[in-house]
């Protein structure tokens, strides 16, 4: 019976993927012969079908790697069972994609499938030298690798780190289909990433879930059930976000809704909707009632329909993804305009930038803008928690951080991102902000102490939040790269490496450039703030002199690259910014050099505001040492100097002997 109920989830799923799958298909037209060329029914039907195994045992793997490194106990029997059925989803993800490969080539070909030595030639170049090809390639090399790696890793550290590889190769899968208009393109992207990646993590987690039924005891399942309720609900929310993007993105208009495509889309949304429905009532009426048989058996009951719903979303999605959305994607080539900065970006130009703009102006960064909403609402938890128990926090430290979740979403959703493709002081400005400003709201905020007195400790083996900040800021290499020289060293080699090499170009023009931009001088900005004035419990700590001597020594590294890009006579890209031509009014060269001014000006305030703190923190540091030494002299008399006097005396004596 109990071997019935494990099949039963993901036969559910199956089944309701598969008939909500071709219903869409049939009803939205997504599998109809082409105009022109008709590749044959076998492909045109087995491109979504493939691709819907794909999405299944994606969300398979990653789903029961969540649960292995953030719920499962790695000294239960869960663990193993749990990483054998992340192999298994990976091993049928590498199959499924290579199938999809073939098929996807077909399509773009024009041809069915064949043996022959001309279509083997043709699918290699295809392979190798296309975009789509490559990324399907890298899908199904991801998924080989998961595989092994889920077989012969059992360490949860190196796991970990296998997990977030795993979700980086996502990302050139996201870059393909449906991915908006060139103006919209970089948000799809962003949109499609998200989606797929959080809906895995809630799809796979409860087919994980199943499938450990047996080696899960009412005692373990009151303790994962609710960290798998807590990923599923913030999966939700990013699910729903990212879905809602996407949606405006390829439905448009109101009225589009009553096409196929946006009746299929208010499908999914039913769907989410009443898997939303199903989370509700387990957190509220079944998690806390699990050592009851019948609440148990009504547990899982829920969750077998719950499946059934994930099995229409994903079937749905499936059709959405091979079928036509009422807003065509506009190729770079055709953006409306003729100037070469919409050539280039592919973006329509945006109105002349004003003091107005500067502060009005948004383009939609769907990552950063998740990354900093759930940034000041886990803070703003962490703080009530500590109040309702009795325990202060300063509210200076949640205004500095809210502040800088602030400052990072402006920066990276407002003006800046929209004018620094077109302008390279805004970039400039952007990255001065990234590495000098908002660093040193977010370390002042002291988020590591505040999470480590406020999350949960886990003694059941088991890797929390908690643990897993403990881990990472005990680990070896981050005392490595909280060392001051590191840091520092970092922080200055970051700017003249950037800015000299091909980095700058992959940031400039391709989206994952930019991202990572973003994410690398978050870090090595808040790893050199954090050596000089951090309170959290990370890595090293430097005396105070050293501190200052090398925030010297930074500030002038800093400022002779100003001067560098403020003097040079040269445009960097040359062919980006130098063909932009007069945007509006002002020549490239006169940008260029409004960005060697901001790298040398704005970029030395933050600076000088750290100077600040250092300097007062060391003298708070020498008033608690002397503090310290008057009562212990209160309580000993003075002792340490009386051995001192005397030690001088004998010295004395001896010289005179």
């Amino acid at each position: 019976m109990q071997r019935v109920a494990r099949v039963s989830g993901p036969a559910v799923v199956l089944l309701a993927a598969f008939a909500a799958l071709l219903a869409a298909l049939s009803f939205g037209g997504g599998a109809n012969p082409g105009i022109a060329i008709d590749p044959g029914a076998v492909v045109r039907y087995g491109i979504p079908i493939s691709k819907l195994v794909v999405d299944l045992s994606i969300a398979l793997a990653l789903g029961a790697l969540a649960l292995g490194v953030f719920a499962l106990s790695s000294r239960e029997a869960e663990f193993g069972k749990a990483l054998d059925v992340a192999a298994a989803g990976a091993a049928v993800w590498t199959v499924a994609s290579a199938a999809s490969s073939i098929l996807v080539f077909s399509s773009a070909a024009g041809t069915p499938p064949s043996l022959s030595q001309q279509f083997g030639q043709s699918l290699g170049d295809f392979l190798t030298t296309n975009g789509l090809g490559l990324a399907w390639l890298t899908t199904t090399l991801v998924g080989a690798a998961l595989t092994v790696l889920c077989f012969a890793v059992r360490n949860v550290t190196v796991l970990g780190v296998v997990t977030a590889l795993a979700v980086i190769g996502l990302i050139p899968l996201s870059e393909q289909g449906h991915a908006g208009g060139s103006s919209t393109h970089n948000a799809a992207i962003t949109a499609i990433w998200l989606h797929v990646l959080f809906a895995s993590l809630w799809l796979g987690g409860l087919l994980t879930l199943m499938l450990l039924r047996k080696a899960l005891t009412p005692e373990r399942m009151m303790a994962v059930l609710p960290r798998y309720s807590t990923i599923a609900l913030i999966a939700f929310v990013v699910v729903a976000v990212s879905g809602t993007a996407s949606a405006v993105i390829r439905v448009g208009t109101w009225p589009n809704l009553l096409t196929p495509y946006g009746v299929l889309v208010l499908v999914k949304v039913t769907a989410l909707v009443a898997l939303a429905l199903f989370g509700a009532f387990y957190r509220r009426a079944i998690i806390g009632r699990l050592t009851r048989e019948n609440a148990r058996r009504l547990f899982w009951i829920l969750a077998t329909a719950e499946l059934a719903f994930m099995g229409v979303a994903e079937g749905v999605a499936s059709a959405l993804a091979v079928s036509a959305p009422p807003v065509e994607a506009v190729s770079a080539a055709t953006v409306a305009g003729t100037t070469p900065a919409e050539y280039l970006t592919g973006t329509p130009l945006p109105p002349e930038l004003n003091p107005l703009r500067f502060f009005t102006s948004w383009n939609l960064d769907l990552l950063w803008a998740i990354v900093c909403a759930f940034g000041i609402f886990f803070y703003a938890a962490g703080v009530v928690r500590l109040r309702r128990r009795g325990d202060r926090w300063p509210w200076y430290r949640t205004a500095l951080w809210t502040s800088g979740m602030v400052v990072l979403l402006w920066t990276t959703n407002g003006s800046l991102n929209v004018y620094e493709q077109f302008l390279f002081s805004e970039h400039m400005l952007q990255h001065m902000l990234l590495t000098m400003a908002i660093p040193v709201l977010l370390v002042l905020g002291a988020p590591v102490t505040l999470a480590l007195r406020t999350i949960r400790r886990r003694d059941d083996g088991s890797r929390g939040a908690r643990e897993w900040i403990l881990l990472l800021v005990h680990s070896r290499f981050a005392k490595v790269l909280t060392h001051p020289l590191v840091a520092a060293g970092l922080f200055a080699a970051s700017l003249w490496a950037f800015y000299y090499s091909p980095l700058f170009r992959w940031a400039t023009t391709d989206h994952v450039g930019h991202e990572w931009m973003i994410i690398h001088f978050l870090i090595v900005g808040y790893l050199f703030v954090q050596t000089l004035v951090g309170v959290d419990p990370v890595g090293n700590q430097a005396p105070y002199p050293l501190r200052l001597v090398l925030l010297l020594a930074t500030m002038g590294v800093h400022a002779f690259f100003g001067l560098a890009i403020l003097s040079n006579t040269g445009l960097f890209l040359s062919d980006w910014y130098g063909a932009m031509g007069r945007t509006w009014g002002a020549s490239p060269l006169d940008d260029q050099r409004a960005a060697g001014g901001i790298a040398w000006s704005v970029g030395e305030i933050p600076t000088v505001s750290l100077a600040i703190i250092v300097a007062v923190l060391w003298s708070r540091a020498d008033t608690r040492e002397a503090k310290r030494r008057d009562r212990a002299a209160d309580r000993d008399g003075d002792a340490e100097l009386e051995a001192y006097n005397a030690m001088l005396a004998e010295r004395a004596g001896q010289k005179r002997s």
